[in-house]
């Protein structure tokens, strides 16, 4: 079963994900990011934008390999797989 990791802050905002292995069915980023938001209302809205695409400051890898499909998020996870969910840096 795939495992999730977050940035520290995301703990912030999600106290409940904090002390325990996220674990996720094997599928695609959007079936992970469902069963996330099972366990912690809200996370979905945080990380994807009204359109339910990724927001652009949101980033998503899967065994250290960027996400592709930013829109669909159709991209498939391995059932051993680890998802890394990020905050990208921007600015100047």
């Amino acid at each position: 079963m795939p495992t999730v990791q977050l940035t520290q802050h995301l703990y912030r905002f999600f106290p409940q994900l904090e002390n325990q292995k996220i674990k996720v069915p094997a599928g695609s980023v959007a079936e992970a990011l469902l069963a996330i938001n099972e366990i912690a209302p809200g996370f979905t809205d945080y990380v994807l934008d009204e359109h339910g695409v990724l927001r652009r400051h949101v980033n998503l890898s899967i065994n250290n390999t960027l996400v592709v499909d930013k829109i669909k998020l159709s991209d498939r996870i391995p059932d051993d797989g680890v998802v890394y969910i990020f905050q990208a840096l921007s600015g100047g």
